[in-house]
C-alpha cells in the first residue's frame, strides 16, 4: 500500500553533503515509486529549486537547516507536513520538542532517527547539550518508532528509556573505485603511498590526534580533507600542521569522483570519529575495501565488527603506523568489503525504511 511520507530534517535533495542527505537521496530513488514522498528542503541552500526529484515532491523552508536555525527549520517543516502526509520521517531530534503538540492535533505516524547522541558533541554549549538531550527524550517518548543506526545506540535507547528501536544503518554501494587520471595526478602529485581521511573538522572527530601522530612520522604521508575554515579548531590545526611536508590538508571536495580517486588509491583509511553511531564515511571506506585504523569507541568497533585496527590516542596510532604489516592490511581491507556488502547496501537499507512506512 502506498503511503504519503514526509521527510524532515535534512538540507535537501539533490544531496550535496551529509549522511542524512545521502540517505534520503537513495531512499527516494529506491522507494519513491512505492510511496508518495515529500522532502522538506532549505531554500537557503539551493539556487535552483526543483519541484520534484527521484519521484519525490520538494517543498522549501526559508531557513537554514544547520546550526541554531535547525530547530525552527525542523519545527516549521513538521507542522507544514501534517496536512499532506500520513507518516513523518524525522531525521534528528532538533525539532522533536513539538511532538507532544503534534500528537494532540494529528493522527500522523511519527518515525524518528535520533542520529547518534548529538548532545554529546563537543561543539555544543551547556544549554544546547541540555536542549538536545531533552529533545531526544521527547522524541523517544512520543514517536511511534525510533530508528537507530548502530547496535550501541540501540542498546543505549533500550537501557536509558526502556524502548526497543529499529536498527537501520546506512548504505555505501554508491561509491566506486576510480583510477588516478592524468589531471588528478598533476593537481595532486603526492597521491602515492598515503593514508587518507575525510570528515567535518570538529573536535570529536579527533583530527588533532591523527595529525599529531603523522607529524611524528615524516616518512608517512596523510591527505586529510575537511572544512578547515569553519571553526577556530580547524583554523588552529591548519596553522599548526599545515607546514609539515608529509601532511596535506585539503579543502572540502564535493565531487564524488574526485573524492573516490583519493579513497580508491590510498593504502590506509584513518577514521577518528568518536561521536555518533554508524558513520557514512566509514561504511563508504569499508565498501571500497580499504584497510582501516579507527578510533576505538564502541560505535566504530560495532560497525567494523571488531575487524579493523583501533587507537585511543596519538601514541597508539603512532605504534600502529610504525608497525604496518602489508599482509595484515590486505586482510583488513578484505574483511571490510565483506561486511559492507552484507550490511551496508542501499537496496537493503531503503527496504528496511519502507517496511516502517507500511
Amino acid at each position: 500500500m502506498n503511503r504519503k511520507v514526509a521527510i524532515i530534517g535534512i538540507v535537501g535533495i539533490p544531496a550535496k553533503y551529509g549522511g542524512f542527505e545521502t540517505l534520503v537521496e537513495y531512499l527516494t530513488e529506491k522507494q519513491g515509486h512505492n510511496h508518495e514522498m515529500i522532502v522538506y528542503c532549505s531554500s537557503k541552500s539551493y539556487d535552483v529549486k526543483l519541484r520534484e526529484h527521484n519521484s519525490a515532491k520538494l517543498k522549501y523552508i526559508n531557513l537554514k537547516a544547520n546550526g541554531i536555525q535547525s530547530i525552527p527549520y525542523d519545527i516549521v517543516s513538521i507542522f507544514r507536513s501534517l496536512r499532506g502526509s500520513e507518516t513523518l520521517l524525522i531525521l534528528g531530534v532538533s525539532g522533536c520538542i513539538v511532538l507532544p503538540v503534534v500528537k494532540l492535533i494529528s493522527n500522523n505516524r511519527i518515525l524518528v532517527n535520533i542520529d547518534g547522541l548529538e548532545w554529546k558533541r563537543a561543539k555544543w554549549s551547556g544549554f544546547a547539550k541540555w536542549f538536545l538531550k531533552f529533545s531526544e527524550k521527547i522524541a523517544v517518548k512520543y514517536a511511534d518508532k525510533i530508528i537507530t543506526d548502530n547496535k550501541v545506540l540501540q542498546d543505549y535507547v533500550k537501557t536509558t528509556y526502556g524502548v526497543k528501536s529499529r536498527l537501520i544503518a546506512y548504505g555505501a554501494d554508491h561509491v566506486t573505485r576510480e583510477a588516478l587520471d592524468e589531471n588528478f595526478l598533476l593537481k595532486y602529485p603526492f597521491t602515492k603511498n598515503f593514508a587518507f581521511k575525510v570528515c567535518r573538522i570538529e573536535p570529536e572527530n579527533n583530527i588533532h590526534i591523527v595529525l599529531k601522530a603523522f607529524s611524528m612520522l615524516p616518512e608517512k604521508k596523510i591527505v586529510c580533507v575537511g572544512n578547515w575554515l569553519n571553526s577556530e579548531y580547524g583554523k588552529s590545526l591548519r596553522i599548526k600542521f599545515g607546514g609539515y611536508k608529509n601532511i596535506f590538508l585539503l579543502d572540502p571536495i564535493y565531487d564524488q569522483i574526485g573524492l573516490n580517486q583519493f579513497r580508491s588509491n590510498c593504502n590506509l583509511y584513518i577514521h577518528g570519529h568518536s561521536a555518533g553511531g554508524t558513520n557514512p564515511s566509514l561504511v563508504e571506506a569499508m565498501y571500497l575495501g580499504l584497510p582501516i585504523f579507527a578510533f576505538g569507541v564502541d560505535y566504530n568497533k560495532e560497525t567494523t565488527e571488531n575487524k579493523a585496527l583501533y587507537f585511543d590516542d596519538f601514541i597508539e596510532l603512532v605504534s600502529l603506523l610504525k608497525n604496518i604489516n602489508e599482509d595484515k592490511l590486505i586482510d583488513i581491507g578484505s574483511d571490510m568489503k565483506i561486511i559492507a556488502k552484507e550490511r551496508y547496501t542501499w537496496s537493503y537499507i531503503s527496504s528496511e525504511y519502507c517496511n516502517l512506512f507500511k
